[in-house]
């Protein structure tokens, strides 16, 4: 069963594509992430709380953050982890959350910053085998090869990652200055803006043996577009089957998303439209509109 879960700025929204059905949870709720561990979900509320299913329908409370705000979740390696405010890791654990230590001793966390001006924050998380890879906004691309134990820096701080993933035995870092890709866990990269109208990317996902991506001119958002190319991440071709000329604002981290396997990607706008492909971004259809700001996509 293909479902498309959506986290927005009012509920979560959850869409059967084999029925059509449309239905809302967390009402009033901020739902700032959503992930997936197997069949069950967790997802971040207001920020603040932290929710897993049981036997895939009900929902019950884990977890509430005292003093930092929940940005992103992750089912790895290192255990279910957290990313925060302030460029901390926390761990969930029994009936709460603990922090990881590890992650306050991380090479290079003196030089975080943001061009505002604030403290950085963890922006996103994935993994691969063994291998979990954190990204710090603006502090590049954090690993850990021994489950949380230690931690390597890998990309450089000036590249201001939006959002990490893997697939392939490849890591995908999309940024500022365009599209990195590592085939050795981070120890070497590449970049590549061939073919995109402006370096500025914000998302990225892998979907089967196509890349697929957002871009813009800026933070600001103005002319953004998604684009696709091949796994290794060279160059890039803009989406404009069934999408608009361009988004006014941008198609921001963990906005996008697709199966590994290619048969469906999705993609969700501030203004509240979703977007599917079910032919790796050749081509889209406009699922819905109306709904409240999108913060999260995930193609289940």
């Amino acid at each position: 069963m293909a479902e498309i879960l959506v986290g927005t700025n009012d509920g979560l929204h959850r869409f059967d594509l084999s029925t059509g059905n449309h239905r809302g949870e967390h009402e009033g709720r901020a739902i700032t992430h959503v992930a997936p561990e197997g069949w069950e979900l967790w997802a971040i509320l207001d920020g603040r709380e932290i929710v897993h299913t049981a036997g895939v329908e009900w929902w019950f409370s884990v977890a509430r953050m005292s003093g930092l705000q929940a940005k992103c979740i992750a089912d790895t390696r290192a255990g279910v982890i957290v990313g925060t405010s302030r460029a901390r890791l926390c761990r969930i654990a029994g009936k709460g959350v603990e922090r990881v230590d590890s992650f306050e001793r991380a090479p290079g966390r003196k030089e975080w910053f943001t061009p505002w001006g604030g403290p950085p924050d963890t922006r996103s998380l994935t993994e691969d085998g063994d291998t979990v890879y954190v990204n710090v906004h603006v502090g590049g691309v954090l690993r850990s090869q021994d489950h949380g134990k230690s931690w390597q820096a890998t990309i450089e701080i000036e590249a201001d990652v939006h959002q990490v993933t893997t697939g392939h035995g490849n890591v995908y870092a999309a940024g500022a200055g365009g599209l990195s890709v590592s085939g050795d866990k981070g120890a070497t990269w590449s970049t590549s803006d061939e073919g995109l109208h402006a370096s500025y990317c914000r998302a990225v996902a892998v979907c089967g043996d196509t890349i697929l991506l957002t871009a813009s001119t800026g933070p600001r958002g103005g002319r953004s577009a998604v684009y696709r190319g091949p796994i290794d991440g060279s160059s890039f071709e803009r989406c404009d089957g069934g999408l608009p000329g361009w988004f006014g604002h941008n198609i921001d981290t963990y906005c996008l998303d697709a199966k590994p396997d290619g048969s469906l990607a999705a993609f969700g706008s501030e203004d509240g439209r979703l977007f599917t492909s079910t032919d790796k971004g050749r081509s889209w259809s406009q699922l819905a509109k109306g709904l409240p700001e999108i913060r999260r996509v995930l193609v289940t």
